[in-house]
């Protein structure tokens, strides 16, 4: 039996579940053959430190369970996705897909509907599963300043960040359309609550306020670090892991969870792919609670499920958007109401970003 489910926002607030993630050993050719019960399962991936963690504390514990190796491909890449459904050669089983993407995905046919006589539907809290994607780790998006350019403390929140008259200075926001248009809206005074669906011109009234002052619209996490660590911008819109990163090298920023943006990472099964039943079974492995907690302490992520936090020493949940005392200053997407907005939403940005 498969089954797709529906709105995670209906339970947002109820529960946050877990990390999931991808990595293993070497990427491999393409294949088109029927699976065998000693095939690799191959797994995509964003590499570097990611894989390392899911390497250490999701592939090897599934590997030693099953006898299934682990092979990843890298980078993330929805337009492999995308083709693998169109041709039937497959680069990879499995892979994780924000939000936005997974909306998409489905809509296309890109993923398989989530075996539900694998995952036992029951034993996830409310929105953990989203159409036929299972979030299992998030982060964050937030604002982090440096210190040294505000030493009376920087931007707060969102109106401030935008505010360079009393926070002066070069700004650097991501190059992402469903990301940073709701902070667009914070700006301008939208409550968290009634920011969907979205009013795309008032966002872009507001984005009009501060674009002369956006020195980069980053597209990369590592290149949003060393505009902050090299003094580059005063002020950027970065992902938590980023700037937790940056503190721990003792670099003098500010890491603000006020108005914080939570992205889930949604494992899928591509469509059509020989090895569905072991792409679940990976999945119901990484749904483990043991396993995530050490997955989101080596990567810089987040459980969505608040139970995963007793696997965690408090020091670090702290460091954590979904540790209780930070989620309630958050806001997360709400994918239902996101979904018919994205297409012009994208394109909007795309136009306004190079104008």
């Amino acid at each position: 039996m498969k089954n797709e489910t529906s709105n995670p926002s209906a339970g947002r607030r109820s529960v946050i579940k877990l990390l999931g993630a991808a990595a293993g050993a070497a990427v491999s050719a393409p294949f088109i053959h029927t699976a065998r019960a000693a095939d690799p399962l191959f797994v995509n991936t964003w590499g570097g430190d990611w894989e390392k963690a899911a390497a250490a504390h999701l592939f090897e514990p599934f590997t030693r369970d099953t006898g299934i190796p682990i092979r990843t491909v890298s980078p993330v890449s929805y337009a492999k996705l995308a083709a693998q459904a169109r041709t039937g050669v497959y680069e990879f089983d499995v892979t994780t897909l924000g939000g936005g993407e997974l909306i998409r995905a489905v809509e296309a046919g890109l993923v398989e509907k989530i075996d539900t006589s694998i995952i036992d539907m029951k034993q996830l809290p409310p929105g953990q599963a989203y159409m036929s994607g299972i979030a299992t780790h998030a982060f964050a998006t937030v604002i982090a300043s440096r210190k040294d350019k505000f030493p009376n403390g920087g931007p707060q929140n969102w109106a401030e960040f935008w505010d360079t008259q009393r926070f002066p200075g070069p700004r650097s926001l991501q190059r992402y359309a469903a990301r940073v248009v709701p902070l667009a809206l914070l700006a301008d005074g939208v409550p968290a609550g009634k920011l969907y669906p979205m009013d795309l011109d008032r966002a872009f009234k507001s984005f009009d306020r501060i674009k002369k002052d956006v020195r980069v619209w980053w597209t990369q996490g590592q290149q949003s670090q060393q505009l902050l660590r090299d003094g580059e911008v005063n002020a950027v819109a970065i992902w938590h892991g980023r700037a937790l990163s940056l503190i721990r090298q003792n670099a003098p920023v500010e890491l603000v969870w006020n108005q914080g943006e939570i992205d889930r990472a949604y494992w899928v099964v591509s469509k059509g792919t020989p090895r569905a039943k072991q792409a679940w079974q990976f999945i119901a492995s990484a749904l483990k609670a043991e396993r995530l907690a050490k997955f989101c302490m080596q990567a810089d992520y987040s459980p969505v499920d608040q139970r995963v936090f007793q696997f965690i020493p408090d020091a670090q949940a702290k460091g954590m958007p979904t540790y209780p005392a930070n989620y309630r200053l958050t806001f997360e997407q709400d994918l239902a109401r996101m979904g018919p907005q994205l297409n012009e939403l994208s394109r909007r940005f795309d136009q306004f970003v190079v104008r």
